[in-house]
C-alpha cells in the first residue's frame, strides 16, 4: 500500500495557484482549469498526495467552469467538511491523506448517477493517462477508467 501524504517536498513544487487552493482554500476562475476540457481516460490524484481521487469514467461536463464528477474513485479517498465561508453552507471536499482542498460537492449532478456534482479545482488534481497508470503505480484502480477511445 502506498502512503499517501503531504510532505514539505510536495508542497515545494507547487505553483502560487496550486499552492493557494490546496493549502489555501482558494478557487480557480471558472473555466480556467487546465483539466476542465481533459477528456482522456485516467485518473485524478491529489496534486500534494498523490492519492487517487477520480476515474475519468465519473467524470461529466455540468457547465459550472470547474471540471465535475458524480463520485469519488473510492469513498475513504475524500473528506467532507461544513463550510460556512462568503455566508453560504457547503460541503467543502478535501483529500483524505494529503489534507488538500479540493473544491466541493452539491446535490445538483446528474440524478441517474447518485445527484452529486464534485466540483473540483484543476489546480488540486493531478492527471494520470490510463496508459501510464501501472507503471506510476495505479494500476490497482484500471478497472474504473474506461477503455482508450
Amino acid at each position: 500500500m502506498t502512503n499517501y501524504r503531504k510532505t514539505p517536498e510536495a508542497i515545494a513544487k507547487l505553483t502560487p495557484e496550486q499552492y493557494r487552493v490546496t493549502q489555501e482554500g482558494a478557487t480557480e476562475r471558472p473555466g480556467t482549469g487546465e483539466l476542465l476540457k481533459n477528456e482522456r481516460p485516467g485518473i485524478y490524484v491529489d496534486i500534494v498526495s498523490g492519492e487517487p481521487l477520480f476515474a475519468s469514467s465519473a467524470k461529466y461536463e455540468s457547465g459550472c467552469g470547474w471540471p465535475s464528477f458524480t463520485k469519488p474513485i473510492a469513498p475513504a479517498t475524500i473528506n467532507e467538511v461544513r463550510d460556512t465561508s462568503y455566508g453560504m453552507t457547503r460541503t467543502e471536499v478535501r483529500s483524505a491523506n494529503g489534507d488538500s482542498h479540493l473544491g466541493h460537492v452539491f446535490d445538483d449532478g446528474p440524478q441517474d448517477q447518485g445527484g452529486l456534482r464534485y466540483c473540483i479545482n484543476s489546480a488540486a488534481l493531478r492527471f494520470i493517462p490510463r496508459e501510464e497508470m501501472e507503471a506510476a503505480g495505479y494500476g490497482a484502480w484500471i478497472d474504473q477508467v474506461e477503455d482508450l477511445r
